[in-house]
């Protein structure tokens, strides 16, 4: 038998040992690991939320071990948009978890830095404006926090 060429068709991808997982349904229990995964955020990460959220509840057998609703995972990845990708702090999540804005499938409708709406219009000069009327703001700020306190 002669050895593999470099031109040689590459061969087919052994199968897969081991059993195979069906996919889970949208409707059952996710545990730490899974939702973590599908969230790209640590384990730890989960359980600190679990302590700063209390509408995070995920019920807990034996042994501690955590099993989430398909209601929480949706919270869990509402807060994670917020916090990773708007910006929100904790305490900006907490506030709208306590308003119910958090819970409506839209989202927050403010901005993060300054809470005021975000232009929806595709006009391109609105949302210069308002970039205008942020930086001015933001510029008044630091003018106040380069002054010396007393």
């Amino acid at each position: 038998m002669r050895s593999p060429d470099l031109f040689d068709a590459p061969s087919p991808p052994a199968p897969p040992s081991g059993p195979r997982r069906a996919t889970k349904s949208a409707e059952a229990f996710r545990t730490i690991s899974e939702v973590a995964g599908d969230l790209e955020v640590p384990q730890h990460v989960l359980r600190f939320w679990e302590s700063k959220f209390p509408q995070i509840k995920p019920m807990k057998r034996a042994g501690g071990r955590r099993y989430y609703r398909p209601d929480d995972v949706a919270l869990l990845r509402r807060i994670r948009q917020c916090l990773y990708d708007q910006g929100y702090t904790i305490k900006g999540v907490q506030k709208l978890l306590r308003e119910g804005t958090l819970k409506t499938s839209g989202g927050p409708r403010a901005s993060a830095a300054m809470g005021r709406p975000v232009p929806r219009s595709g006009s391109p000069d609105a949302l210069h404006k308002a970039l205008v009327e942020l930086r001015q703001e933001l510029v008044a700020l630091r003018a106040l926090l380069a002054k010396p306190r007393r």
